[in-house]
């Protein structure tokens, strides 16, 4: 009887063959699971660039800058806690573009808020303009009016 040589890969190589498919698929997955990351985890941040009593306006004006990573919808500013109907903005330093409400600022884009002496319960005292947003988030910041 012929004896058939057993042919087939060697070990050495059947295991270097499941290790590269094992870390093409990792990478894969890897790749993925990032790109569903950085979907659910958007966020919104505004910072308060400014804010100063301004006496030509008579008002109490709010320089804010989104540094999150999503839009962010100020609907609302609250004065010491109580929110204030007649305020005003606009989008970006140049012109006098007024914003619609709520006032959206994109990823990384400034606005100005003004707001007018009506609002303001308390001269001569430290007052609190909070920015609000749509997604419940409140941005205080302290401001010294005459």
């Amino acid at each position: 009887m012929e004896r058939r040589k057993n042919s087939g890969i060697s070990p050495v190589v059947a295991t270097v063959i499941l290790v590269a498919v094992a870390i093409v698929i990792a990478i894969a997955v890897a790749f993925w699971a990032s790109g569903l990351v950085g979907v659910f985890t958007r966020f919104e941040k505004i910072e308060i660039v400014s804010a100063y009593w301004d006496g030509e306006e008579d008002a109490v004006v709010v320089i804010a800058r989104n540094t999150g990573s999503s839009d962010a919808a100020v609907d609302m500013i609250f004065v010491n806690g109580r929110p204030c109907n007649n305020w005003d903005a606009r989008i970006g330093n140049i012109g006098n573009n007024t914003a619609t409400k709520p006032v959206i600022l994109a990823i990384g884009q400034n606005a100005t808020f003004t707001v007018p002496v009506a609002c303001i319960i308390t001269g001569g005292v430290t007052n609190e303009i909070a920015l609000h947003t749509t997604s419940g988030k409140t941005y205080p910041v302290a401001v010294l009016v005459p």
